[in-house]
């Protein structure tokens, strides 16, 4: 009897122990049922296509330039994977219905949860660049970790911005359609 009592008592124990050592999964959002993989290869794809097509664009005064929701995924994957600390891990960004959602995984102590950050990708006024606000954020029950709308801003702005660099002195946005899984941005070089 005795032994018995002591089985179930280590057993409760080692239970409790193994329980606190792992993360605890408390929900969120759901991921789209279509994922993306990330690849280092798409990432590079993207900025020499956005090259190109800024090059292409001095010639003919003219910029087109489509982006994909898997060169997007890719792009986040490797910026937030070369952080210290990223904010969230397991990027997926989709690109429809005119909005730009950015999933992904938080971790707080011991708890995990989905994350859903859908943004708004406009034109800024002033600078003719690519400008994104956050429409809304969803952590699930976990609250928003420090820092997390910075550094996504930083993130999707270098995705733009310094992926143009100085080839796109002069460069003005006209248009930003997004559309089933792809990102068109149209533009011109004085």
């Amino acid at each position: 009897m005795k032994t018995k009592k002591l089985s179930l008592t280590f057993f409760l124990v080692l239970l409790l122990l193994t329980s606190l050592a792992c993360s605890v999964f408390v929900g969120g959002p759901d991921y789209p049922q279509q994922t993306v993989t990330a690849s280092p290869d798409e990432a590079l794809s993207m900025q020499t296509q956005i090259e190109q097509a800024l090059l292409a664009g001095a010639e003919s005064g003219i910029v087109t330039l489509q982006i994909t929701e898997s060169q997007l995924t890719s792009f986040i994957a490797e910026k937030i994977g070369a952080k210290e600390n990223p904010p969230f891990t397991d990027p997926q960004v989709t690109l429809r219905d005119g909005q730009m959602k950015l999933y992904g995984k938080v971790k707080q102590g011991m708890f995990a949860a989905n994350m859903l950050i859908t943004m708004n990708v406009s034109i800024d006024p002033t600078s003719g660049m690519p400008k994104i606000e956050i429409a809304s954020a969803d952590f699930g029950p976990v609250p928003a970790p420090e820092g997390v709308n910075s550094a996504i801003s930083a993130v999707i702005d270098e995705a733009f911005t310094g992926s143009m660099g100085p080839v796109a002195t002069g460069f003005r946005l006209e248009t930003i359609t997004i559309a089933d899984g792809i990102m068109t941005l149209t533009g011109r070089i004085k």
